[in-house]
């Protein structure tokens, strides 16, 4: 059992009726995801094509920004507000859509850009899980 999964089982209030496995599949997720996108960020600093990896560099480091905020988000429960937490989940996806788009278009070349722009696509497939079972 991961600590994430262990602190939302321990909240002493009802989640009400949020999914806690999605939750917490998701606030791992976004951890996972922003972890990727700041080392892809920075190796690709490291190559000798940083100049054709801007856009990339740029769209790691905002999709890793926003993935920290939702996994806060996430994390709190007290004075829950739906809408905030779906309009989160939906910039949340956008952004991981987008720089796994960028970095597929890079995978062929750069290992690192592969394996970020996988953990983009599974973050924002679980935030649209997520924002699905919200109702």
């Amino acid at each position: 059992m991961s600590t994430t999964s262990q602190m939302v089982d321990t909240y002493p209030k009802d989640l009400g009726g949020v999914n806690k496995a999605a939750l917490v599949a998701c606030i791992e997720a976004c951890q996972t995801c922003a972890q990727s996108c700041s080392a892809c960020a920075d190796a690709c600093l490291s190559e000798d094509s940083v100049s054709e990896l801007i856009k990339c560099i740029r769209t790691n480091l905002d999709c890793a920004d926003l993935c920290e905020v939702t996994a806060r988000v996430l994390s709190r429960h007290t004075g829950y507000d739906a809408n905030l937490t779906r309009t989160v989940l939906e910039t949340c996806a956008a952004a991981c859509k987008a720089c796994g788009d960028e970095c597929a278009t890079h995978a062929d070349h750069h290992e690192h850009c592969r394996i970020c722009a996988d953990a983009c696509r599974n973050c924002e497939r679980v935030c649209r899980e997520l924002i699905d079972s919200l109702g």
